[in-house]
């Protein structure tokens, strides 16, 4: 009678390990697909020219971003706004260009140079 008992006290209250259920392991964050443009069309080339322009910090991550175009899109875009004076630069390194807003302040620079050739 007493083995009973002590049989009946050593067995867990729950049933086996094997038959426990099996941890599901979760797949990870999923980032969502960035649809950025891959050319420009109208309404986002002149908004590029209308508020670039005024941004303190241009960078192709700040286009890429604002504008939602596509990266080579927004180095290019970058290129153009510098050929027309409208940004000027600031650190020019091959991964990454960091441009500014031209002020009036550039310009007279710009004038006074050329004044003293």
């Amino acid at each position: 009678m007493t083995h009973d008992l002590a049989k009946a006290a050593a067995k867990p209250t729950s049933s086996g390990g094997g038959k426990n259920k099996k941890k599901k392991w979760s797949k990870g964050k999923v980032k969502d697909k960035a649809n950025n443009a891959v050319v420009f069309d109208k309404t986002t080339y002149d908004k590029l020219f209308k508020e670039a322009p005024t941004y303190k910090l241009v960078t192709p991550s700040v286009l890429v971003d604002r504008l939602r175009i596509n990266g080579s899109l927004a180095r290019v875009a970058i290129r153009e706004l510098a050929a027309k004076g409208l940004i000027r630069p600031v650190s020019l390194h091959k991964s990454q260009l960091i441009y500014t807003r031209a002020t009036k302040a550039d310009d007279e620079i710009k004038k006074e140079a050329a004044d003293e050739e």
